[in-house]
């Protein structure tokens, strides 16, 4: 089931790249950005309080907490910094760049968190790798 919501959360990513480009065209980046939190923040606790889980953010242990809250820094920088490069390029060659995250993922998940890997998931990453490359410095016309 993991997969449907990942591919769904591709879909999303895809569509927010391209809304939100098309949406700084005259707009600073920060701004745009500073929207889109409002949003987001809205639309996740309605979610959560809609499943009932209010209460479950109290039963978040301490250690779990600072570990959300540096990924929500995070996450913060990462946005800016994605919508500050939109501005500057084109949607195209931005997005490849950007999504090599998934690189430094893999590579983090197997530091940090002792994930296994294998030569298929080592050749994958190559070839990703490799082709966000060739997008992103491919000229565009």
């Amino acid at each position: 089931m993991w997969i449907v919501f990942a591919l769904l959360a591709a879909l999303s990513a895809a569509c927010v790249v391209v809304l939100s480009k098309a949406g700084i065209k005259d707009v600073d980046s920060s701004v745009a950005f500073a929207i889109q939190s409002i949003l987001i923040i809205i639309v996740a606790w309605s979610v959560v309080a809609w499943q009932g889980n209010l209460a479950e953010v109290a039963r978040i242990e301490r250690k779990s907490l600072i570990f959300l809250i540096i990924a929500g820094v995070l996450t913060c920088l990462s946005s800016l910094f994605s919508f500050r490069a939109l501005k500057l390029g084109n949607a195209g060659q931005v997005s490849p760049i950007t999504n090599l995250s998934f690189l430094l993922a893999l590579i983090f998940g197997i530091l940090f968190l002792k994930e296994k890997i294998n030569w298929v998931v080592i050749a994958g990453a190559v070839l990703m790798t490799l082709g966000g490359v060739l997008i992103a410095t491919a000229r565009q016309s």
